[in-house]
């Protein structure tokens, strides 16, 4: 089997995961990675997204609503904003999720006339949380 490497996910409620794993796949705000035993140090934004892992103890999957991750050559921890197991989620969880980001694009519109950035992003954070239910089949 390939080398491992340690992971830990946490979030502000609690810790989700630590485990040794062989890769991660983390949702980067500047698009998807991979990281395995020996990655080359990089810290990254997360977006809302899928954050899973494969290990020798099979595969997890995680929803994560923004955060960071740090990779280094010994292993990977994801601070993220919110967390759950992807066993965890139901369609009235992505609800909730979902309607807190239309509510934060409305506030970015109202907040930031003519400014298109902050308006731009809540609109991003939107079609991210709605692309996660469509991932996971909610």
């Amino acid at each position: 089997m390939a080398d491992t490497t340690q992971f830990d996910l946490v979030s502000p409620e609690r810790r989700l995961a630590s485990a040794q794993v062989v890769s991660v796949q983390i949702p980067g705000a500047d698009g998807d990675m991979t990281a395995m035993a020996g990655h080359a140090p990089t810290i990254t934004t997360l977006r809302p997204g899928v954050l899973s892992t494969d290990g020798p103890d099979g595969a997890s999957e995680y929803i994560v609503t923004g955060g960071f991750a740090e990779i280094t050559a010994a292993g990977v921890t994801v601070l993220a904003e919110r967390a759950m197991p992807r066993s965890e989620v139901t369609s009235e969880h992505l609800a909730e999720l979902v309607k807190e980001a239309e509510e934060a694009l409305e506030n970015a519109k109202s907040a930031f006339v003519n400014e298109p950035g902050p308006v731009d992003d809540a609109a991003k954070l939107l079609a991210d949380m709605v692309a996660v239910g469509d991932h996971i089949g909610l």
